[in-house]
């Protein structure tokens, strides 16, 4: 079967949303735990339950953001050039705190010191909430769109500054992100523990969950008022990656048009604010069918986004008619389609290592163990 390149450019926009969706759901749980790290656990051996539930996978969970990264820069290398450069500080921050995970792993078992370990456990922490929170502000500016252009041989230029980013929707975006992760990471720990640090937990995801639906159905509202951006009518999808030739509208209500068009789409906001209730009811009974609930919210949540957005990618607020949309900024036809085949080979051998490795290593992280494993942080 033939795919054209307007099918082509739809299938990686499809499969770039299912790599972040998949790295918000399994690297999510990895930064909600860290978030907790400090404040959940009461005692060492506590930490060490928190920090051995998420050791023996963080690094795998982590295939998925690299994955993200390369799928941007191979499939929509316009949307890489602006969004690493333009948000490099923030990438960098991020990349940083992210290079606090391994390290506070590995030396923070290295000194049997109170004060050692304080400082760790402060650089763990760090490690799963400025990545939380700097995505969630990368989205939120996304949204209101980003000021950048091109000049006539398409270079691309940001024109705003990192302080521009902490504007209160930004902020406000990122604060969500923080709480659905933390919610999500703990019905992780709710599944992976027992006792004591089992009941905060459930406590913990009750109230990160309320806030994950409160700061969600904000934010909802916030956005409907606002501007939003739609393709001029006339506009054609056929043709080379450009995206100087074609205009742009500012409206408001416009990241409303999709779900006014396709009202089946209205399913990803339903299950943003309903999963996370429904995850708190049943987390007590049924702590595996609460954590699923969760990563279900995370999925409604992202999509919600992506839906509200399409076609665009990356709207310019200083240049409207620049925007990065899917139909102009994509990769050439044979580079997508090539990809696409090696998707279809390695994706899914990923999926089975994936599925694999936590059937291995399923079960909870008991005080038992951790004395008895030689591999225990």
């Amino acid at each position: 079967m033939h795919l054209d390149y307007e099918t082509l450019r739809v299938i990686w926009w499809l499969l770039l949303g299912i790599l972040l969706i998949g790295f918000v759901i399994m690297d999510g749980f990895d930064l909600g735990v860290a978030i907790w790290l400090p404040f959940m656990a009461k005692t060492q051996m506590e930490k060490r339950i928190l920090i051995n539930s998420i050791g023996p996978t963080w690094e795998g969970n982590q295939v998925w953001f690299i994955l993200g990264g390369g799928a941007i820069f191979a499939a929509w290398p316009m949307l890489y050039a602006l969004s690493f450069s333009g948000f490099y500080f923030a990438m960098l921050l991020t990349l940083l705190a992210l290079i606090l995970r391994p390290v506070g792993f590995k030396y923070r078992a290295k000194v049997n010191n109170p004060t050692w370990r304080r400082m760790w456990d402060a650089c763990l922490f760090l490690g799963g909430f400025v990545p939380a929170l700097i995505f969630g502000v990368a989205v939120g500016n996304v949204l209101q769109g980003v000021p950048f252009y091109f000049d006539d041989s398409l270079r691309p230029f940001y024109t705003g500054t990192f302080r521009g980013l902490l504007n209160p929707f930004g902020l406000w975006c990122g604060l969500l992100s923080v709480f659905m992760l933390g919610m999500h990471g703990a019905f992780f720990i709710n599944v992976k523990t027992e006792g004591h640090l089992q009941k905060r937990a459930r406590y913990a995801a009750r109230s990160f969950a309320l806030l994950t639906i409160a700061f969600f159905a904000t934010a909802g509202f916030s956005l409907y008022l606002k501007t939003g951006y739609a393709l001029a009518d006339g506009v054609s999808h056929i043709g080379p990656s450009n995206p100087l030739y074609k205009a742009v509208t500012r409206e408001t209500h416009a990241w409303f048009d999709n779900y006014h068009a396709y009202p089946v789409l209205l399913l990803a906001p339903v299950l943003g604010l309903l999963m996370p209730l429904l995850a708190s009811i049943w987390q007590k009974a049924y702590p595996k069918v609460a954590f699923t609930l969760s990563s279900l919210s995370l999925f409604g949540i992202v999509s919600t986004v992506g839906v509200a957005m399409f076609p665009f990618i990356l709207p310019s607020s200083t240049h409207p008619d620049q925007s990065l949309t899917v139909w102009d900024s994509s990769s050439s036809e044979l580079t997508l389609l090539i990809m696409l085949v090696a998707t279809l080979i390695f994706f899914p051998i990923i999926l089975s290592y994936t599925a694999w490795a936590y059937r291995v290593l399923g079960g909870k992280v008991t005080e038992k163990h951790i004395r008895e494993s030689k591999d225990a942080y």
